[in-house]
């Protein structure tokens, strides 16, 4: 009786393979692996805005901008502290989509705490680890403007976005 059994075995193990090497197929490369990068893929080249200059930033008093386009507000703030992805003299000036990424409410930096609350729904995120989400309903990170620091006129620049914006498909409209 096995034997009659094994050819029908044999087709559903091939229909089987065959499906999932064509599934893999129609995904593409890279489907079943994870970016290294979150920087949008769908945008190839951000716009380079000048946020301002880092001697006239104040440690703990944010900055805000729009990037990369007007209907996207963001703010840069000098933490005081050198930080991961910090930029200027100290390495201690980092940027963020100020739209949270739960609902899209703004966030505001506190000094006091040196947190980015979110007031509609109260989550908060940590601006000296890369905008991680700390508490509350949101379940992403924020997005963070990647920013250079271009020391011969000491101008911080915005260059990219590491993240999807709240209610967008692609970063750029």
């Amino acid at each position: 009786m096995a034997r009659e059994d094994a050819p029908a075995d044999d087709s559903r193990r091939r229909f089987l393979q065959s499906s999932i090497v064509s599934g893999l197929a129609i995904a593409g490369p890279g489907a079943a692996s994870d970016s290294a990068s979150d920087i949008d893929p769908a945008v190839s080249t951000y716009p380079d805005l000048v946020v301002g200059k880092a001697a006239r930033l104040a440690i703990n008093q944010p900055l805000l901008f729009t990037y990369p386009d007007a209907a996207s507000a963001c703010l840069a703030v000098k933490l005081g502290r050198r930080v991961p992805d910090g930029v200027g003299p100290d390495l201690d000036i980092v940027a963020f989509s100020s739209m949270c990424s739960h609902m899209g409410c703004l966030v505001s930096y506190e000094a006091a705490t040196a947190r980015l609350k979110c007031a509609c729904h109260f989550s908060m995120f940590d601006p000296e680890k890369s905008g991680q989400m700390i508490i509350g309903q949101a379940t992403q990170n924020l997005p963070q403007v990647i920013l250079e620091y271009r020391a011969a006129d000491d101008t911080v620049h915005a260059v990219a976005i590491r993240g999807l914006i709240y209610g967008r498909q692609t970063n750029l409209l």
